[in-house]
C-alpha cells in the first residue's frame, strides 16, 4: 500500500522539515516503514508525489511534483525540498495495488484547486471500476488519466461535489468550498463506493470468493479546508493506520539532528500534521485516529467525527481485528506475534461522543513500542 502526510499551518514551513529531514520522515518511510511490513512489497518505492499551495499572487491551484523514482533515490526532491515553503502540503509514497508504475498514477491527484490522495484500496475493484466510471458525467470520466482506484474515487468525489453538493469543482470560490461541503461529499463518496460494491458483483460469483472490503484512508483539500478519513468497510476489522499531531510549532531539537517534536506553548493550534505513520515516536506528540472516522481541519482547528453507516459500531471500545490491514501490508507484525503498532498513543475525543477506548489498540508504554519497532529495523 502507501504512506501519506498532510501539513496545515498558520505559517509556511520548509518542505524538507516534514518530508526529508525528520529521522522518520515520509522519505524514510518509503524504504523503512515501521508500521507496514509486507513481504510481497516491503517498500513504498513505486513513485511518490508532493503537492503544495503557494502564495496567493502565484494563483490558487497547487504545485505538484511527482516521480516514478523511489523517494529515497530522487536527487531532485533532496535539492528542491529545502527551497520550498507552504502553509498546506500533501505528500505521498506509493506501493502499487491498482495501476502501473507511471507518473499518471502517482498521488496526489489535482483538479483546479482541489488535491486528493489515498492510502488503501477499493474492494472488488475489477468489478466496481466499470459501473463506477459509467456513473460519472463525461467531464469527470475524461479527467481520469491513470489506472488507479484512487483516481477513480477522486473523479467520483468531483462528480458528487458537482451534482449533489451543487458546486462547480472547476471554480475558485474565495475561501474555498467550505469544510462542510467537502465533508459531505467525502461521506457520500464512501457511501457510493460501498453501494457499488454491493451491486456490482456478478450473480454467478459468491461474495466469499471476492475480497469486497475496502480500506479508504482518503485526504482532500481545496487549499483552505482539509478532510481526511480513516475507514474500512467492515464492522470487525481495523482500518489502515492514521495519526495526527497539533501544536504551536514543529521544531528540530538543536542537539539532535533529525529529531523533531511538536511544541505546545499554549492551547492554540498553529500546526496540524496528519500521517499514516508518526514522524516521531514520542507518545505525547501523536493521537491515534479511531477507525471509521472523518477528520476536518478548518484553519488549524481539528474536528473528529464518526462515520455513522452500516460499518460503524456504537461501542468504540469494541476491539477490531488488525488481520485484514496487516495482510494488506498496512500494519506490521513483530516476531512472536505481537502487533508492532504505536498503540501506547492516546486517541482523540470523537465529536460528539467522548473517546471511551480504542477499537484497535493494545495499551502499551512508549518504551515497549520502541522496543517492538527495533525488532523490525
Amino acid at each position: 500500500m502507501c504512506r501519506f502526510l498532510v501539513y496545515k499551518g498558520s505559517k509556511p514551513i520548509i518542505l524538507s522539515k516534514i518530508v526529508t529531514e525528520p529521522s522518520h520522515s515520509i522519505l524514510t518511510q518509503s524504504y523503512d516503514s515501521r508500521l507496514r511490513l509486507d513481504v510481497r512489497r516491503p517498500h513504498n518505492g513505486d513513485g511518490f508525489g508532493v503537492g503544495w499551495y503557494t502564495e496567493p499572487e502565484l494563483g490558487p491551484d497547487p504545485c505538484l511534483f511527482t516521480s516514478t523514482l523511489p523517494a529515497w533515490n530522487c536527487a531532485n526532491l533532496e535539492r528542491l525540498a529545502p527551497k520550498i515553503h507552504s502553509r498546506l502540503i500533501f505528500a505521498h509514497v506509493r506501493a502499487t495495488t491498482e495501476g502501473s508504475l507511471a507518473e499518471n498514477n502517482c498521488h496526489p491527484f489535482v483538479h483546479n484547486t482541489l488535491m486528493w490522495m489515498h492510502n488503501g484500496n477499493i474492494g472488488a475493484f475489477k468489478y466496481v471500476k466499470r459501473p463506477l466510471t459509467a456513473s460519472l458525467d463525461d467531464k469527470w470520466y475524461h479527467s481520469i488519466k491513470g489506472g488507479t482506484d484512487s483516481e477513480c474515487a477522486f473523479a467520483l468525489f468531483l462528480h458528487i461535489l458537482a451534482n449533489e453538493e451543487h458546486v462547480d469543482p472547476s471554480s475558485t470560490p474565495k475561501g474555498g468550498f467550505g469544510a462542510k461541503t467537502l465533508r459531505n461529499a467525502m461521506k457520500k463518496t464512501i457511501a457510493r463506493i460501498n453501494e457499488l460494491i454491493r451491486t456490482s458483483i456478478p450473480p454467478t460469483m459468491t461474495l466469499s470468493a471476492i475480497e469486497t472490503r475496502s480500506l479508504l484512508n482518503f485526504a482532500v483539500t481545496d487549499g483552505h479546508s482539509v478532510v481526511i478519513t480513516r475507514y474500512v468497510s467492515s464492522k470487525t476489522d481495523a482500518a489502515a493506520s492514521l495519526y495526527y499531531s497539533s501544536g504551536t510549532d514543529w521544531v528540530e531539537d538543536p542537539k539532535h539532528k533529525g529529531q523533531f517534536q511538536m511544541e505546545r506553548r499554549d492551547k492554540a493550534s498553529d500546526v496540524v500534521l496528519v500521517a499514516s505513520e508518526p514522524l516521531t515516536f514520542e507518545r505525547h506528540n501523536w493521537l491515534a485516529v479511531p477507525t471509521n472516522t472523518i477528520i476536518t481541519i478548518s484553519e488549524q482547528t481539528v474536528d473528529v467525527r464518526p462515520i455513522k453507516d452500516e460499518f460503524w459500531d456504537e461501542d468504540p471500545s469494541i476491539e477490531r481485528s488488525t488481520g485484514f490491514a496487516r495482510d494488506k501490508g498496512l500494519m506490521s507484525k513483530a516476531p512472536g506475534g505481537a502487533m508492532a503498532v504505536p498503540s501506547g498513543m492516546p486517541t482523540p475525543a470523537r465529536t460528539p461522543e467522548p473517546e471511551r477506548g480504542g477499537d484497535w489498540l493494545e495499551r502499551q508504554t512508549t518504551e515497549n513500542f520502541k522496543k517492538k519497532l527495533a525488532t523490525l529495523a
